[in-house]
């Protein structure tokens, strides 16, 4: 127990003074004599008793009378010691991602938490508060309560570390300040729980849904194409979390090309949790597509958008001094415009209109075509060199350290297997379900050392690099003709040098991600003024962009921020089609323990939350008691003073 008042208490002393009273108060008996002594004497032990009892229960409910009068006056009260720090500071984490959309008993997860905490939210003290995409700090609980019922889902989520992070970036930096988070989350499986620090209190609710199972469209490619119809294949997926979910035997999953149905069918669940179906749309004009099916429970991937617009054409110039037949067979498709010329007879005036330039074994590179070259890279193309098998050192060299690949040595003639390959190479992104450690390896007759610094994609068997890469700029160490090497019969040469031209010039996907980093090339020319734009119906910005010779890359990464399918436009003209889509990381419903976070109080609900919290924060005080038992011993000395003889 503790005193708002304690200095009050010394007035405890006064108890000594009615003691005193009553010990030295000395009240002497005067003696009668009567003929019966015995009988007076008897009578006269019997009164002095009677006498003393009654004064010492007197005695008693006036000490305690007054004791209890003095200690109402201090106001005594109990609380616990966070209670007491004048100093308190709230951060309250709200997981708006899109998971949360889940349902629960009485409705969205979120939207139940939301209103909760309007409900539940009061006092003066003021807090901050963030969700995954927005912050607000140190504001009054009603203006926390005028935007809590608007907040909306977002695709981003913090994991608990970086949680952690932004409420310590939140909380004040001073001393002895009482700082409590409040975790509002369903602990969607991110990672491990950190470790929460010392001078912090994590109070988790986890919100839980009723049905955690899901239905999502992950994804859709294009399976084959021809002159009059594309074949799209759709990948959807059952997804079952945690806490188990309800059978799924049948879905329905709708085409549309802009608002028009184009086709229906229905996908079957029952053998496996995952389906695919395919569609035949018309490739004669552009389809602006879009995915739907229903599932109540997730619905923000029940939707996936793409867009097919009329295929541009990656333009590629092969520069020969040996045969470049190989490279005919890599480039004949329909998105590739390949044209190849002699060294001889090359036209300078057609290099910066292509997007790849191959330099196909010639024995040396003069000053004139380096420079044009390396004006032409600046610009955003890409170059390949294959060397020869009898280079000129110096005009190689020359051109190697301006596009930063590095100098070659002399001519090694020496047989030397190619073995290593770097999957995580950007070139093999997606080309290997697996790392393939046992397919037969190619080889070279002769090779060149190389000292540089560029990235290697393929290595020899001694870790020596068979093909480097700067920037956008690649070379071999080695000639790739026949008589040299049997790369160009290996599968490798098909994935290294077709990618090599596809990334040169990153034709649109049928969707990209948000979120991601996400790179267009626009073949496009744009005046010292010109921008482009990203819009759809309702609003429009403006990518990050650079402008190159023959296109514009754009670049975008957390706009737009809904999933869609937009236009790109220069002022009002009209350019392609584009599509987003939302990250289906939120798809599976795989959940975290919190009880297993230690160090976190958990509850169940953000009622229970708010109950113990109240709990905690109260001061429960006694004078009211002490008061009323004052006067009750007041009564019993009337009491005793009227009705004990």
């Amino acid at each position: 127990m503790q005193f708002k008042h304690p200095e009050i208490l010394y007035a405890l002393f006064l108890l000594l003074i009615p003691i005193f009273i009553h010990l030295f108060q000395l009240r002497r008996f005067q003696k009668v004599d009567f003929t019966n002594v015995a009988f007076l004497k008897k009578v006269t032990i019997q009164t002095r008793k009677s006498s003393q009892l009654k004064k010492w229960l007197t005695l008693l409910m006036r000490l305690l009378a007054l004791a209890f009068i003095i200690i109402a006056f201090a106001q005594p009260f109990t609380a616990l010691k966070t209670s007491l720090n004048s100093k308190k500071e709230t951060v309250i984490y709200i997981d708006n991602s899109f998971s949360m959309q889940a349902k629960g008993s009485k409705g969205p997860i979120l939207e139940r938490a939301l209103q909760d905490l309007f409900d539940k939210t009061g006092g003066t003290e003021k807090l901050s508060w963030f969700t995954n995409n927005s912050e607000r700090k140190n504001v009054s609980p009603q203006d926390f309560k005028n935007e809590v019922l608007s907040i909306e889902y977002s695709q981003n989520q913090l994991t608990p570390s970086q949680i952690l992070l932004k409420a310590t970036q939140l909380f004040p930096n001073e001393k002895d300040v009482v700082k409590r988070l409040v975790y509002l989350s369903d602990f969607q499986q991110k990672e491990a729980f950190p470790e929460i620090p010392e001078d912090l209190i994590v109070d988790a609710v986890q919100l839980k849904p009723v049905k955690a199972s899901n239905i999502a469209i992950d994804s859709v490619y294009i399976v084959s194409k021809n002159a009059s119809t594309t074949q799209l294949k759709v990948h959807v997926s059952t997804l079952r979390g945690t806490q188990g979910g309800n059978e799924i035997s049948e879905v329905p999953i709708s085409l549309f090309n802009k608002e028009k149905l184009i086709a229906k069918t229905a996908i079957d669940f029952s053998e496996n949790t995952n389906g695919t179906v395919t569609f035949d749309i018309d490739n004669s004009e552009g389809f602006i597509g879009k995915l739907q099916l229903n599932e109540p429970n997730l619905p923000f991937d029940n939707s996936l958008f793409f867009s097919i617009n009329k295929p541009g054409k990656i333009k590629i110039l092969a520069i020969n001094e040996a045969d470049g037949n190989f490279l005919q067979r890599l480039f004949e498709k329909e998105e590739f415009l390949f044209t190849q010329q002699t060294f001889k007879m090359l036209n300078y005036n057609e290099i910066p209109d292509q997007n790849f330039i191959v330099l196909n074994e010639l024995q040396e590179i003069p000053a004139s075509l380096a420079t044009a070259l390396k004006a032409f890279s600046d610009d955003g193309g890409s170059v390949l060199v294959i060397p020869s098998t009898e280079v000129d050192l110096s005009s190689y060299n020359s051109f190697l350290l301006t596009m930063s690949l590095g100098t070659l040595s002399p001519e090694t003639v020496q047989e030397k297997k190619i073995t290593k390959i770097i999957f995580s190479h950007p070139l093999f992104k997606d080309v290997f379900e697996k790392e393939v450690a046992n397919f037969q390896y190619p080889k070279v007759n002769s090779f060149y050392n190389i000292s540089t610094n560029a990235t290697p994609a393929i290595g020899f068997e001694d870790n020596q690099p068979f093909l480097l890469q700067k920037n956008k700029a690649y070379l071999f160490t080695a000639a790739i003709n026949k008589e040299n090497s049997n790369f160009q019969n290996s599968p490798l040469v098909v994935p290294t040098i077709y990618n090599m031209a596809l990334q040169s010039l990153p034709l649109p996907r049928l969707y990209y991600t948000i979120g991601e980093q996400n790179s267009i090339a626009i073949p496009v020319k744009l005046g010292p003024d010109e921008i482009l734009t990203i819009k759809d119906s309702t609003a429009q910005f403006i990518p990050l962009q650079q402008t190159k010779a023959n296109f514009v890359l754009m670049t975008t990464t957390d706009e737009p921020n809904k999933a869609g399918n937009y236009h790109i436009v220069k002022e009002n003209d009209f350019l392609e089609n584009i599509s987003y889509n939302y990250s289906r990381n939120e798809s599976e419903l795989q959940y975290l323990n919190p009880e297993d976070w230690e160090g976190a109080e958990v509850y169940k609900t953000v009622d229970d939350l708010f109950d113990s919290i109240n709990e905690a924060n109260s001061i429960n005080s006694f004078w009211k008691w002490f008061a009323i038992f004052a006067l009750l011993f007041l009564l019993f000395e009337m009491l005793i003073l009227k009705f004990l003889k």
